[in-house]
């Protein structure tokens, strides 16, 4: 079994200052797993809300938990979303003595009553699949192709791997959408998600995607948000400021999980991914979502002109900006478009991530880093 030792040691500083924590990320990443390893030394008592049985039990859920003591798991809530009123009332008893850890498959934007009814009261956890800090960075081109999903990455063959990711798209889209109280017809997602990802890496335009589906521009907005508050997209916000040049206002989309992304591009494997167009936009979404993960970035962007310099991510750290530009490629060299981000945003240094083997700087402003030693970022930033 994989470590996942960094979500436990954030599992454990929330649960000691809050009295409710979420855990949320896509189906399938590990929640579970995670809170049973979390839970192991200590007593729970775990809910499994798509389990017919345990939602019997709670059929009195505010007579049950006070009666708990210890840490209360709370399963794929978003099934039971009376349930987080009686968790407001429950935290703000005096004699409470239980502590929630609460498992969801959506946002907050999604589950609102997280937000809203538990403001105050709850600390958010985001899970992701596995990252190379919990696998080991010499095995990257693995995970990039299979994505971090752990049944995706730890099947015994890429034909499984990949059987199983069909497998995750097909119930994704007919079960989950469904369960969220979402009625929109599976085909016509699933046709949104596969064109999503022949646009991955781009800028949205709500007018060329609702064009080539016959939709109107809200419809397709609407389909983008679903597939974002599920943690199977993300929106990269654009940064832009008064800097007296024209600047890009729209996000830039990105399939989250590098294996979702090869399953719905129909790419089995290392050769074929190699030949694609699309292997160098698959390669800055997963060193993307790599770097968003492990720097623990609450907040990112990118930033882009529309006379061509651009930033792939744009981080804040203390007070000071920096910078990540990918690079598929054994050379990378520092561009003009590089040099002039640095200029116009103040830049205290940009890292350029690459898949080779070798560190270097170019100058005090910009380092050449390959993925499997990215964690050195962290040294720089102190």
């Amino acid at each position: 079994m994989i470590s996942r030792s960094n979500y436990i040691k954030k599992l454990q500083k929330a649960t000691n200052r809050s009295p409710i924590t979420a855990l949320l990320g896509p189906r399938q990443c590990g929640k579970t797993t995670l809170a049973r390893m979390f839970s192991r030394k200590q007593k729970t008592t775990f809910f499994d809300l798509e389990s017919q049985p345990d939602v019997r039990r709670l059929q009195n859920p505010e007579l049950v938990f006070s009666s708990l003591t210890g840490l209360v798991v709370l399963d794929e809530i978003q099934n039971q979303p009376s349930l987080f009123n009686v968790l407001r009332v429950m935290v703000d008893r005096p004699d409470n003595q239980a502590r929630f850890l609460i498992l969801g498959s959506a946002s907050p934007d999604v589950v609102r009553n997280v937000s809203e009814t538990l403001a105050g009261r709850v600390e958010f956890i985001e899970l992701s699949g596995f990252n190379l800090f919990e696998i080991g960075p010499d095995r990257y081109n693995n995970l990039w192709v299979r994505g971090g999903f752990p049944r995706s990455y730890l099947a015994p063959s890429d034909e499984d791997s990949i059987a199983w990711r069909e497998g995750f798209i097909r119930t994704f889209l007919e079960r989950d959408i469904p369960q969220l109280g979402i009625r929109i017809p599976s085909q016509a997602m699933r046709r949104f998600w596969n064109m999503m990802a022949h646009h991955h890496g781009n800028t949205w335009n709500a007018s060329l995607i609702g064009r080539a589906m016959g939709l109107n521009d809200k419809t397709v907005r609407s389909y983008l948000d679903i597939l974002t508050g599920t943690y199977m997209i993300r929106q990269l916000q654009p940064w832009y400021e008064n800097l007296g040049k024209r600047q890009v206002k729209s996000p830039k989309i990105y399939i989250r999980d590098s294996g979702l992304l090869h399953g719905l591009l129909n790419l089995a494997d290392q050769h074929t991914l190699l030949g694609h167009p699309q292997v160098g936009a698959s390669w800055e979404g997963f060193v993307l979502e790599h770097l968003i993960s492990t720097l623990d970035l609450s907040e990112s962007y990118f930033w882009a002109t529309h006379s061509g310099a651009e930033i792939d991510l744009l981080f804040f750290y203390k007070g000071r900006r920096y910078g990540a530009e990918i690079k598929f490629t054994e050379k990378p060299r520092p561009t003009k478009s590089i040099r002039a981000a640095i200029q116009s945003l103040n830049l205290e240094h940009v890292w350029i991530i690459y898949p080779g083997e070798h560190t270097y700087p170019i100058d005090d402003k910009i380092s050449v880093l390959p993925i499997s030693d990215s964690n050195a970022i962290y040294g720089q930033l102190e």
